[in-house]
């Protein structure tokens, strides 16, 4: 057949009801009483004429559309895509599809494409929290539909979220170039309020202090590549004692190392380099980038076993869980103790 299968097209073929079809259909012939010569016909039928059951139909007459919702700001970046791998892996093996969407840091198209997740009806939400989009997740939460938050959370707000110990991690990272030497410390964050670059941020500031440092720190309003290359390049350049630089992302690190090369070929052998969030090509460089490494998989594990568990009834919705989890500081070349 051309056009587009129906039930009720099945039902007159076979000269029998529209419900014992979708009964069938649904798997539900037993249940129903339903012989098996009959469902057979219908089983067969189906095949013959390739019909493809309505999902929103379906999602509507059984409250669950077995798909989750995943947004993320860009998920073209290596931290995220990761996680979307492993989310998307976890996800089909209990038989859901994943929605995936990138906001691009634009609050009407992030709003856009939850009310895109609300017409699905999906049956859940993973979500790095867009800044400017707070009351309207927390609403989302509210109407206890499962949502859970990952990389960033809102302080006050009541919900699930898995996130890395960012304050402590970036802490540690900086006590290790303080062991190894280095006395005049950058960092490199954005202008934002995004709790997760707050606290990188905070442990820096924490280890500068107790180390009776003076702290250099650049906060880039970040538009695009070519835009934060230079105030990286205006940043060390008026900073000429930095001997060690702390990139609050893999995205700014990047940048700061396109702004070095443009500076002067040598200068990581001047100024050691730090990252948080690693990936493979600071392996690559020359000299390997040290970088904080957070849990991926212990990440992605973490919010499918809560969603799951909502999704599943298994905690009530009004129960929010909360985890932090630990990063690993690789050290490679780029920090290298000082002579």
């Amino acid at each position: 057949m051309t056009t587009k299968i129906k039930i009720k097209d099945i039902a007159d073929e076979l000269k029998i009801s529209s419900t014992t079809v979708s009964f069938v259909i649904n798997g539900k012939a037993k249940e129903k009483n339903i012989s098996i010569a009959v469902a057979k016909k219908v089983l067969d039928l189906v095949a013959e004429w390739g019909y493809q059951p309505n999902s929103l139909a379906k999602s509507l007459r059984t409250g669950k559309s077995k798909i989750i919702g995943f947004l993320v700001d860009d998920i073209s970046e290596p931290f995220f895509s990761r996680i979307a791998r492993l989310i998307d892996e976890k996800a089909s093996e209990h038989g859901y599809k994943i929605l995936f969407s990138s906001t691009r840091n634009n609050n009407e198209k992030a709003k856009e494409l939850l009310q895109i997740f609300r017409d699905r009806h999906v049956d859940g939400y993973v979500i790095a929290l867009p800044e400017g989009l707070e009351a309207e997740v927390e609403r989302l939460i509210k109407t206890e539909v499962p949502v859970v938050l990952f990389d960033r959370y809102v302080p006050g707000m009541e919900s699930d979220y898995v996130v890395t110990n960012n304050d402590e991690s970036v802490f540690r990272a900086t006590q290790h170039l303080v062991e190894n030497g280095y006395k005049n410390i950058g960092f490199v964050t954005i202008e934002t309020e995004q709790q997760q670059m707050l606290d990188r941020l905070l442990g820096y500031e924490k280890s500068i202090e107790e180390n009776g440092f003076k702290k250099s720190i650049l906060k880039i309003e970040y538009k695009n590549s070519e835009n934060s290359i230079k105030e990286i390049t205006t940043f060390v350049k008026s900073n000429t004692k930095l001997d060690a630089v702390i990139f609050a992302a893999n995205y700014i690190c990047m940048d700061g190392l396109r702004a070095f090369r443009q500076l002067d070929i040598n200068t990581l052998n001047k100024i050691a380099v730090l990252s948080f969030d690693d990936f493979e090509l600071l392996e690559f460089y020359n000299p390997p980038i040290t970088a904080i490494a957070q849990p991926i998989e212990e990440i992605a594990d973490n919010i499918m076993k809560i969603l799951l568990s909502k999704l599943n009834g298994n905690i009530k919705a009004l129960e929010y869980k909360q985890v932090t989890l630990p990063a690993l500081l690789n050290v490679r070349g780029s920090t290298l103790k000082r002579a």
